[in-house]
């Protein structure tokens, strides 16, 4: 841990690794190593069995199971995949052929899409667009069109069995792996493919206990099975039954890296040569029946490794499962045999200033900003490279110079404040305050922002993503108190009405006694006149 394993553009280290047991997690769900998982932005669905569980993520291991999946008769679900709102879920199916799509609030079936001849191994939602890419067996992918009914809009014909598809954070591209080993881009708006990428010679896997040839040509037979973009676009990190991962340039379709992902001798296909302590003259002992010879023990069936079928011990095989980008492009997440492992271009928080000289210190940055020159003073806090000394610069500025600060900046500054005000924004409470920096950065230096639209992506994704998960907050805590106001008005009516009422009650009562009370004095004055 801590290691270096990056290259001189692009250094990433390994920075923590989890290995717990999946029991652990979800205590209900029996994998068997076949479970897939994806992420939402509100919770990861889990496919085990038949069936996909959403469980919302809760502290200290707390998962509770809030939905469940099925499909209205029995499949084998291989993949799985949730569109950027999070509202649909779909799963394709490994015996059925068919994709099922799920909706997220009611659990209830939307839709079941037909069309694929073999088991469906990959899915993917366009991040832009209503399309879902689904790979198969069957040597195709097909686009399929959320907003026109989930009918087929395109189909693409591959070299070799799809294995994994994935589009680029853009929408703009589709890269799918196939069982060659082979790594092919599409452009799915012109129906074309775009360039290839030969990975086979790449994945360098080891020999397997098993095995009866040698390394080299069982890594004929071994294919990239989970694809990845970068937030940029411009990378592409590619693993499968190997214990390496394979970074690439999309680009110019050539290896940048290989990340080595474990060095656990214990683990199988790790060696590319058999230990001679192992081998006997019938061949590796891994390939003799222990049981074999003894009195009493039945002769094992063809194909049966074990002759004591109580006996579960085995060696688990090296391999990637999964891989993810960071949205900032920053670190990315592998899930291997040996757990989950993360590495990151920030092993650690260490001192980095920029272009720094003797005049810029804290306390200069400090004096700069108690005279009002709050350029000067942001130039030189970023120079630092602190970022508490860039925030308690930046929210001594007044609000009402915000404007005036941000048009007299460098346009080097601007995107270094930009990327620091999409960090900063996720979890100050000072929302309107950075909200008016971000839209002065934004109106006033936009024009040339754009034309490093690649390199600022992922901090335009991150401050997007910030301003989105507030506005969400925001927004139902003000129609949960419109709703309040409302019921408190329409409460204070209902009362007044209630009152008005208990008023006109208590006049007619008060009449009617007067009344009574005049009767019986206009019958006794008759009576005496009657009298005389």
């Amino acid at each position: 841990m801590g290691a270096e394993l990056g290259h001189s553009a692009h250094r990433f280290y390994s920075i923590q690794s989890f290995s717990p047991s999946f029991s652990r997690l979800f205590p209900d769900t029996r994998t068997n190593g076949n479970g897939c998982c994806s992420l939402s932005p509100r919770c990861p669905l889990v496919r085990v069995g038949r069936q996909c569980c959403a469980h919302p993520l809760v502290p200290r291991y707390r998962y509770r199971n809030f939905r469940t999946f099925t499909s209205p008769r029995l499949a084998q679900f291989s993949c799985l995949a949730l569109d950027t709102s999070g509202e649909i879920v779909c799963a394709g199916s490994r015996d059925s052929f068919q994709v099922f799509v799920w909706s997220m609030q009611s659990g209830r079936l939307l839709d079941v899409l037909d069309g694929h001849e073999g088991p469906v191994s990959g899915l993917s939602f366009s991040p832009t667009q209503g399309l879902l890419a689904s790979a198969s067996w069957d040597k195709t992918v097909k686009l399929w069109d959320m907003q026109d009914s989930w009918k087929t809009k395109e189909t693409f014909r591959l070299s070799a069995d799809g294995l994994a598809v994935s589009f680029r954070p853009d929408g703009g591209e589709l890269a799918v792996a196939t069982l060659d080993g082979h790594i092919t881009l599409w452009d799915h708006a012109r129906a074309a493919q775009t360039g290839s990428i030969e990975g086979q010679h790449d994945l360098h896997s080891g020999r397997r206990e098993l095995d009866k040839v040698t390394a080299r040509h069982s890594a004929k037979s071994r294919a990239y099975s989970t694809l990845c973009y970068s937030a940029d676009g411009g990378w592409v990190l590619a693993g499968g039954q190997s214990r390496y991962v394979c970074i690439y340039n999309v680009k110019e379709q050539i290896l940048v890296k290989s990340f080595e992902i474990s060095c656990n001798l214990s683990l199988d296909a790790m060696e590319e040569f058999l230990d001679r302590r192992k081998m006997t003259e019938f061949g590796s002992v891994a390939l003799i029946d222990e049981g074999a010879g003894e009195e009493g023990v039945a002769l094992p069936l063809p194909g049966v490794k074990k002759g004591d079928m109580s006996l579960r011990h085995f060696k688990p095989e090296i391999r990637v499962t999964c891989l993810r980008f960071s949205p900032t492009g920053r670190s990315w997440a592998a899930t291997t045999t040996e757990g989950l492992l993360i590495f990151s271009l920030d092993g650690a928080v260490v001192f980095d200033p920029y272009d720094l000289d003797e005049e810029v210190t804290p306390v200069s940055v400090r004096r700069a900003l108690r005279r009002g020159e709050f350029t000067v003073a942001i130039v030189m806090a970023f120079r630092l490279n602190e970022d508490k000394l860039t925030l308690e610069v930046l929210e001594g500025v007044p609000h009402t110079d915000i404007g005036v600060v941000c048009s007299t900046l460098p346009p080097l500054y601007v995107e270094k404040l930009l990327s620091f005000m999409a960090v900063t924004l996720e979890t100050s409470r000072h929302l309107e305050f950075f909200l008016s920096w971000a839209e002065q950065l934004l109106s006033l230096h936009g024009h040339k922002l754009k034309a490093r639209s690649v390199e600022l992506l992922p901090a335009i994704q991150s401050l997007q993503r910030s301003i989105q998960r507030h506005y969400d907050t925001v927004s139902k805590l003000c129609e949960w108190n419109r709703y309040n106001m409302r019921y408190t008005l329409a409460l204070a009516q209902q009362r007044g009405l209630k009152r008005s009422a208990e008023t006109d009650t208590d006049t007619e009562a008060e009449t009617g006694s007067n009344g009574d009370s005049d009767t019986p004095s206009t019958s006794g004055d008759q009576l005496m006149e009657a009298s005389d």
